[in-house]
């Protein structure tokens, strides 16, 4: 692949998804962690009106303090099924629940149906109205906790025209949570990053090893060299380095550390989310 060059037009091409979608040019983007769903193996019988409830109130704590926008997630549904075995009860019920929320918050909302589902993530976006959808391995194979994971990027694309989405973004993982890097071990990270935007990705996003966990400055700065996509952080955001995240990715997608005792299956505390907007606002203020 040819080297990516630097240019005006290449930095309009790094913002222009996140300013299409979010109008800003750093941005925070707070992560619902649905409750299990009816069907799987971590559902507790509540009903699935409770379920919503719930997570319509960690939407509208995140609201309250001020985030920019909202990715919804099945992240109850733990062990994740891998794509092709997903049932269409998890598309309609997060269907619904994105649905609500984008009513509610008018916030930007995105999608990430686990595990590595773009195709049902863009099903929902489509019927829901969601801008945006996440996707964990786009391009290449990857060893997961769920098996061999293959890269979706080809299908997803031709499904995402036929269903006329075109307008919803793909923001896909460069260098993969949860798993093992083996296959694509002799492949650099820029390697993997410029696969994602000869893919058609829409954004790139940095991670750590799992979720919570922080990915490395040399790592990010490293993706921000190598494409010239939006580049966002997506694990491990914290009060604490926020701050320089942001100096050098357009946007951050946070969730356990805004949660009570900063554990993800906890409900979002609006204080933490103020707290945390007024650090961001501190970049978009110096910028």
């Amino acid at each position: 692949m040819p080297e990516v060059a630097t240019s005006t037009s290449d930095n309009a091409l790094r913002n222009s998804s996140i300013l299409r979608i979010f109008k800003k040019d750093r941005v925070a983007i707070g992560v619902v962690h649905c409750p299990a769903f009816p069907g799987s193996p971590r559902h507790d019988g509540r009903p699935i009106k409770d379920i919503y409830e719930a997570a319509l109130r960690d939407c509208h704590a995140y609201t309250q303090g001020g985030i920019d926008g909202l990715i919804i997630e099945n992240h109850g549904d733990l062990p994740f099924l891998r794509p092709e075995d997903i049932g269409h009860e998890t598309t309609a019920f997060m269907t619904a629940i994105t649905r609500q929320a984008i009513i509610e918050t008018g916030l930007p909302v995105g999608v990430n149906v686990l595990a590595n589902a773009p195709i049902p993530a863009l099903a929902v976006a489509a019927a829901s109205g969601a801008q945006f959808i996440r996707v964990n391995q786009w391009a290449n194979a990857y060893v997961a906790n769920e098996g061999l994971l293959n890269g979706e990027a080809a299908l997803a694309l031709r499904y995402r025209r036929q269903i006329a989405a075109q307008h919803v973004a793909v923001f896909a993982d460069s260098h993969v949570k949860h798993g093992a890097h083996a296959i694509t071990a002799d492949r650099t990270v820029t390697e993997l990053t410029r696969d994602l935007e000869f893919f058609d990705a829409d954004g790139v996003i940095a991670t750590g090893q799992r979720t919570g966990d922080a990915a490395s400055e040399d790592e990010l700065v490293g993706i921000k060299h190598a494409t010239r996509l939006p580049v966002l952080v997506g694990s491990g955001v914290t009060e604490d380095n926020v701050e320089n995240m942001l100096t050098h990715a357009n946007g951050v997608i946070i969730g356990s550390s805004l949660k009570e005792g900063g554990v993800w299956w906890n409900p979002v505390e609006e204080p933490r989310v103020r707290s945390f907007m007024s650090h961001v606002q501190k970049v978009r203020d110096g910028s």
